[in-house]
């Protein structure tokens, strides 16, 4: 009896060895899956963060895209208002290099020689401007008549030293360079002026009657 008493002591207290050693690897193993746990936690945490951080940047430079684009057109238009001005500049820079002094008395026979030569020039001019008009009714191509209006441009500065029509040709050149058709509004903004194609025939019934003018010289 006292046998048996003592072997039930004997394995209570193994049970209760066997317990308390399983209730400290529960406890420790609680420990490492709870420090797993927040390590975890704070890593994805990091993560979040990051990828916020990442989608704000994103996010400003796509607005940083936008603005830039909303930009172009604007800087389109100053970049064509300088080479505007730029021509519209060398114009009057080679009009003030023109005006000349009082040229020294020359005799008859250079007189004779010189006028001949105008003549010939102004001659040649009108037959350019005849042959622009016709063109203007029979071809919509607005390179072709820039590159002519530029050499009948460079004929008259030739010719003249320096005029209004210089200036006018320069404004219609510069329309052109951005035309696809004659037939399209000279200004936008002004349409009782017409088509270009009607422009440009009005300005050379003007020009024809500046350069037909009785000394050879354009006023």
């Amino acid at each position: 009896m006292k046998n048996m008493s003592n072997t039930n002591d004997s394995d209570e207290k193994a049970i209760q060895t066997l317990m308390k050693e399983l209730d400290e690897k529960i406890g420790k193993f609680s420990s490492i899956l709870e420090k797993f746990g927040l390590d975890i936690i704070t890593k994805m945490g990091q993560t979040n963060l990051k990828v916020n951080m990442l989608t704000d940047k994103i996010n400003e430079l796509h607005k940083a895209t936008i603005d830039i684009k909303s930009l172009i057109p604007q800087l389109s238009n100053v970049i064509e208002n300088q080479k505007t001005l730029e021509k519209e500049i060398d114009l009057l820079k080679s009009l003030i290099a023109n005006i000349k002094l009082p040229a020294p008395t020359k005799t008859e026979s250079e007189i004779v020689e010189r006028d001949k030569e105008a003549t010939s020039k102004k001659d040649l001019i009108l037959d350019q401007l005849d042959t622009l008009q016709s063109d203007i009714q029979t071809v919509d191509d607005p390179e072709s008549i820039k590159t002519e209006l530029e050499y009948i441009k460079e004929q008259i500065f030739e010719f003249t030293g320096g005029h209004r029509i210089l200036y006018e040709i320069s404004q219609i050149v510069n329309r052109l360079e951005n035309a696809n058709s004659l037939l399209e509004p000279f200004d936008e903004n002004k349409p009782s002026i017409g088509s270009i194609e009607s422009q440009i025939a009005d300005k050379i019934t003007f020009w024809k009657n500046k350069l037909m003018v009785k000394d050879k010289k354009v006023k």
